[in-house]
């Protein structure tokens, strides 16, 4: 049984931050450390001391990992960025609110001695060959210690105490990941009341006072019952966390739900996944369907999550348009009004933008970001010239929107041929639906409506007034961008209204844009009838696309690249650009994209991705690629990115297409081999096993994640779970309904009847499959559900 960690985190604002520029304000972003890995770093939002982020991720954790902290920072533009506070989570508090917490939380001010990171192995025990019993405490090595020196280094030794001696180890320069493997033996007091053997890691240094890296405490009286105790070991700060904080360093508003996930395997799920493909692919009506009880079962709060989870199943199974059709014939038979269609909340609705997200994200890429990086970078033009006056600036900002609504019109009109087959067959049937619901004339706009509520106001128009959120860019817009954004997305919103008259009197910076807009209504009309227009041998293609993924692209862009050799000083300089492009099957570079003569290296060759210390190299957000030769030998890639972000979302992708490699490296070298040993635990092989532990269990959520059948099945059945109680409801319901209608009754109706009570009893399987695994009971009748299906 597969055991993974789900955490989902929204960075929503800050209040009454301290000022600390010289303005009276700050420039305040978060960085967010699962542990000691930064794995996030929200974008600046500049001169505020109340700032509003709104981002949310979700990430992918081992179940071993300790806490969350979440790092306020202000950014300078000379000097060294500022910590304003930090708010520390541990795993055990969020372990205790499964349904999340949610709240403002004060920030702390930094304690040196509270910043600790890394492990140490040791081995405690306790030795009775001698007349005197002795305790002897072995220290190894350690790994991930802070850095304290300007060096990006520690200088680390151990301290161990019992029973008021102290005994210290050598000390090793310049390394985190240092190795002593010394013994320190102490004379046992079986009769001393504090009976505690302390282990104290120090950075020394040769002037100032030494730097405290982290301390373990074991507890002899208990150590006396088994003798012996070795293992890798958490260090922890000097004292407790303080249960005050600092009251002027102002708080966080955090969103956050822990969510622990046992995955069993695909035998157990095949009866709920079989009877969910059912109902898309045999016509037993609407009431006999599990997925209109599943509409029906979904509540505000997890329908998002509901069609996240449903969209990706059927997608995988490559049935994603049939399953669209379904819930939106579930909305269209509901809706008397045509002006309400899809415009609320439904699982439809829910569906079809979640569909778009995964579906269609390098579409909407390709389409709007030529666009949305000519804002970006054109948006101090008007500051070049000094001697402009109002009216100049007004005209020209006038026509740089003209400029660049029209550039959208005519990206997003002329994009049929970079639409995606199964969006396109979507979509089609849609049109069709509509149409068919609806035949009277005064309804003639509602099939064209039917498609822009999805494609332009589900999905171009929120990534055009937030890209970051799409991937679109890698920051949020400043404050002169975010006004321009704001309008071109109303525009497009406009269209997508199919009413040329609707912006008349609603803000008058888009009363320039009208003409622009009328004539964006009518070649979106056209847009729509050529998208709608697939031959029956394309939808046959895309039916038998079974996995999104298995031709697309997952990620590309420049990185920064060099290959490690047997010989030479590595630095900086040495990295060369390339531009990279990851697909399901290898790493592919070259100097050009689309370049003729590329490389590549076969993505179950690699055994590890991991980051580099930044002293290796002078330069931060640098990543290693570790991959075995055609001789089996271990080849090094170095790749550096622009920033963290961009360098977490490529370990993510690769990580998650690798995970499941055989020969995965467990342990790795966070430094580099340079002048005869590893810069990082100074071994002297180079063939010496990893001073660190491997990080592949961290991976950040994305759009274009592997679609995985039994994690998604898993997923859903743990939303049905909390609705199991409505569900019993609905079987008893649906019982009395049975018990009181004429025998002789329809097959929808019997069906309807039944369905309730078919799928509780699944319900109730998977939840009794899970509890046998839990107490280690893994024989468990596999077909104990499937009868229900025949």
């Amino acid at each position: 049984m597969a055991k993974r960690s789900s955490l989902f985190l929204r960075i929503i604002e800050g209040k009454k931050l301290p000022a600390r520029d010289l303005t009276g304000s700050s420039d305040p972003y978060c960085i967010v450390r699962i542990d000691n890995e930064t794995i996030i770093r929200t974008a600046t939002i500049w001169k505020t001391l109340s700032p509003f982020w709104g981002e949310e991720y979700n990430v992918h954790l081992p179940s071993t990992f300790h806490s969350i902290s979440f790092y306020v920072m202000d950014e300078d533009a000379i000097s060294r960025d500022d910590v304003i506070g930090k708010v520390s989570i541990a795993k055990d508090v969020l372990t205790a609110n499964p349904k999340g917490v949610d709240s403002w939380m004060s920030l702390s001010e930094i304690d040196p001695d509270e910043e600790v990171q890394g492990e140490i192995h040791l081995r405690i025990e306790i030795c009775r060959n001698s007349p005197t019993p002795k305790l002897r405490c072995h220290v190894y090595e350690a790994r991930d210690l802070a850095r304290k020196d300007l060096n990006g280094a520690s200088d680390p030794f151990v301290k161990v105490q019992y029973n008021g001696k102290t005994q210290e180890s050598s000390v090793v320069k310049k390394s985190c990941y240092p190795r002593w493997n010394e013994v320190f033996d102490f004379t046992l007091d079986e009769a001393v009341t504090e009976n505690t053997l302390y282990v104290e890691v120090w950075d020394w240094d040769l002037v100032s006072k030494n730097d405290f890296l982290g301390k373990v405490a074991f507890n002899i009286t208990k150590l006396q019952v088994i003798q012996q105790k070795e293992g890798w070991f958490l260090l922890l700060p000097d004292k407790a966390q303080r249960s005050e904080t600092e009251g002027n360093l102002g708080s966080l508003r955090l969103q956050l739900r822990l969510r622990d996930e046992s995955i069993l395997p695909s035998c157990y799920y095949q009866p709920l996944t079989e009877l969910l493909l059912q109902s898309v692919t045999t016509d037993n009506g609407e009431k006999g369907n599990v997925l209109t009880l599943i509409d029906e079962l979904a509540t505000t709060e997890n329908r998002q999550e509901v069609a996240t989870n449903l969209v990706k199943l059927f997608l995988g199974q490559g049935l994603a348009k049939q399953f669209l059709n379904f819930v939106i014939k579930l909305e269209l038979d509901r809706t008397t009004e045509p002006n309400t269609l899809f415009r609320n909340n439904s699982l439809a609705s829910k569906s079809m933008e979640c569909f778009l997200k995964v579906a269609g994200m390098q579409y909407l890429h390709n389409v709007l970001g030529p666009t949305i990086n000519r804002v970006f970078e054109e948006k101090n033009c008007s500051g070049l010239h000094r001697c402009q006056t109002e009216v100049d600036i007004i005209q020209q900002s006038v026509q740089s929107l003209q400029s660049y609504l029209t550039e959208l019109i005519e990206a997003i009109v002329t994009s049929v041929v970079k639409c995606p087959s199964v969006i396109r067959a979507t979509f089609r049937e849609l049109f069709k639906s509509v149409e068919a619901r609806f035949p009277q004339d005064r309804y003639q706009n509602i099939k064209y409506v039917a498609v822009t509520s999805f494609l332009c106001l589900r999905f171009f128009s929120p990534a055009i007034m937030s890209p970051k959120l799409f991937y679109v860019r890698p920051k949020h817009a400043d404050a002169r961008t975010s006004r321009t954004l704001l309008l071109l997305a109303k525009a497009i919103q406009s269209i997508g209204n199919m009413d040329g008259n609707e912006v008349r009197g609603k803000e008058i910076w888009m009363a320039p844009l009208q003409h622009n807009i009328q004539q964006g209504v009518m070649l979106f009309k056209d847009f729509i009838i050529k998208l709608t227009d697939i031959e029956d041998d394309q939808e046959l293609k895309c039916r038998k696309q079974v996995a999104l993924q298995t031709t697309s692209t997952i990620k590309e862009g420049y990185l920064l690249m060099h290959q490690a050799k047997e010989r030479g000083i590595l630095t900086s300089s040495h990295f060369k650009k390339h531009y990279f492009c990851l697909n399901c099957e290898a790493l592919c570079y070259s100097k050009m994209p689309n370049a003729k003569n590329s490389a590549f290296i076969p993505l179950s060759k690699i055994r590890a991705i991991e980051k580099v210390d930044e002293k290796c190299f002078g330069s931060p957000y640098i990543m290693q690629i570790i991959s075995t030769d055609g001789r089996g030998q271990f080849d090094i890639m170095y790749l550096q990115s622009k920033n963290v972000n961009e360098l977490n979302q490529w370990l993510s992708s690769l990580r998650k297409y690798c995970v499941s490699n055989e020969q995965m490296l467990n342990a790795y070298h966070p430094g580099v081999f340079k002048g005869e040993k590893w810069s990082c635990c100074h071994q002297k092989e180079k063939a010496a096993s990893g001073c660190d532990k491997t990080h592949f269990g961290v991976t950040l959520q994305d759009w274009n994640d592997p679609l995985n059948p039994d994690l998604e099945s898993h997923l859903i059945y743990r939303q049905l779970l909390a609705t199991r109680d409505t569900l019993i409801q609905k079987d008893l319901k649906c019982k009395g309904r049975s018990d009181t209608s004429s025998p002789v009754s329809s097959s929808e109706e019997t069906d309807m009847v039944d369905m309730p009570h078919k799928l509780f009893q699944i319900i109730q399987d998977l939840e009794n499959a899970h509890r046998s695994f839990e107490h280690g009971e893994t024989s468990v009748n596999k077909n104990m559900s499937v009868e229900l299906l025949t």
